[in-house]
């Protein structure tokens, strides 16, 4: 819950649906709707907005009711040994285990334009490094990007009273379609069913059959991940930027100077129409790159052993990479699974597929080497 918890900015709400902000159980027992009636919490399946809050506080009431055992200790760094792997916990404890699932989310995987890498610090930051917006208060800031990271960013930024402008590559903004509250008709649900990645058929497909989906032609899986699901907010930020936020639309950054203690950006349109902008801070919510090469945790014999492809692991229909009891799950697995791996409700299917395949190979692979039960998260 790490990425949860302290890198998405305070009052942002999920673009996902209610009914698709479950964590997994498998037998349904602890669902977020539960947790709300709970709580005495708003909820509904469609409509509502889930806030970034109730999910945090949603995520650790699923840890303590449904697996309290587990610990939180930093991974510093992970090592093949004979049978298995030994992993190096911060302060120095170290564990072996015969399997690894490294579960790592968005954490080591930010995407820095090269034009803003050089700036220091103080002028220029990712979108993941931000859950408190009140530094920004009465400062001028410019968020570049036109996902749902840019447009909650801005949103809410404007709301903090900072002086913020939106650039994007794309000439137009999207936004999901707010829910209209009327039953559809029979034909809408069948062109359009609805699934845990928001109607469509193609939504349907990605949702619900990720076994499938591995096995299409790889030149497929990586242009379905790549195009599919593209930068888009929720229906509910749209009124938050429209009309608010200053917004330059179809530019791409070409130079960022430090002047004086600001920033100065040029842009330039597709047309060759140039424009600047002067800031105090620039933030880059442009998404996240999957880059094996990142994984500085991993020796570097794991790092040059393990196959990939555009950076991201080649795995198993059980999502095992090529070093044997080393597995991968999240976005990292989306090349080979497709880009419901990028969201919460991707979780139960990897989990079903994982499990059995451990489990199998407890049963019938050399012993296990006993290790405390830890789930880690990594520098």
């Amino acid at each position: 819950m790490d990425s949860w918890l302290a890198h998405m900015p305070k009052g942002m709400m999920l673009k996902s649906d209610g009914f698709a902000s479950n964590i997994y159980d498998p037998e349904d027992e602890f669902p977020l709707r539960r947790f709300c009636a709970e709580r005495g919490i708003e909820y509904a399946d469609e409509g509502i907005p889930v806030r970034l809050e109730t999910f945090a506080a949603y995520g650790l009431a699923f840890k303590e009711r449904m697996v309290p055992e587990i610990e939180d200790r930093i991974v510093v760094n992970l090592d093949r040994v004979s049978g298995g792997f030994r992993l190096g916990l911060e302060g120095g404890e170290t564990l072996t285990a015969q399997q690894v699932v490294l579960a790592v989310g968005i954490t080591h995987f930010e995407n820095v334009p090269a034009g803003l890498a050089h700036l220091p610090p103080e002028y220029f930051s990712h979108s993941y490094r931000h859950h408190d917006l009140e530094v920004f208060r009465g400062h001028k800031v410019v968020v570049i990007g036109g996902g749902s990271s840019a447009l909650d960013l801005a949103g809410l930024l404007r709301d903090g009273d900072a002086d913020v402008h939106l650039v994007a590559r794309a000439s137009a903004l999207k936004f999901h379609n707010r829910p209209s509250g009327k039953p559809r008709s029979w034909w809408q649900r069948i062109r359009h069913p609805k699934s845990g990645l928001g109607p469509g058929m193609r939504s349907r497909f990605f949702a619900n059959a990720s076994g499938m989906f591995y096995y299409l032609p790889e030149r497929l899986r990586l242009e379905a991940v790549q195009r599919s699901l593209g930068p888009s907010g929720g229906w509910f930020i749209k009124e938050k930027v429209i009309g608010r936020v200053p917004l330059l639309l179809g530019y791409t950054l070409t130079h960022a100077n430090l002047e004086g203690g600001n920033v100065r950006l040029q842009f330039r349109a597709k047309d060759g129409g140039e424009r600047e902008i002067v800031a105090e801070h620039i933030i880059a919510a442009t998404g996240y790159k999957v880059d094996v090469g990142r994984l500085t945790f991993l020796s570097p014999e794991i790092r040059s052993k393990i196959a990939v492809v555009q950076g991201s692991p080649v795995l198993s229909s059980a999502f095992e990479s090529s070093i044997p009891g080393l597995y991968f799950v999240g976005v990292a697995a989306a090349n080979s699974f497709g880009p419901v791996m990028r969201f919460a409700f991707g979780a139960g299917y990897a989990a079903q597929i994982l499990t059995r395949a451990l489990m199998k190979s407890v049963l019938h692979g050399p012993a296990m080497v006993q290790a405390p039960s830890v789930v880690s998260t990594t520098k």
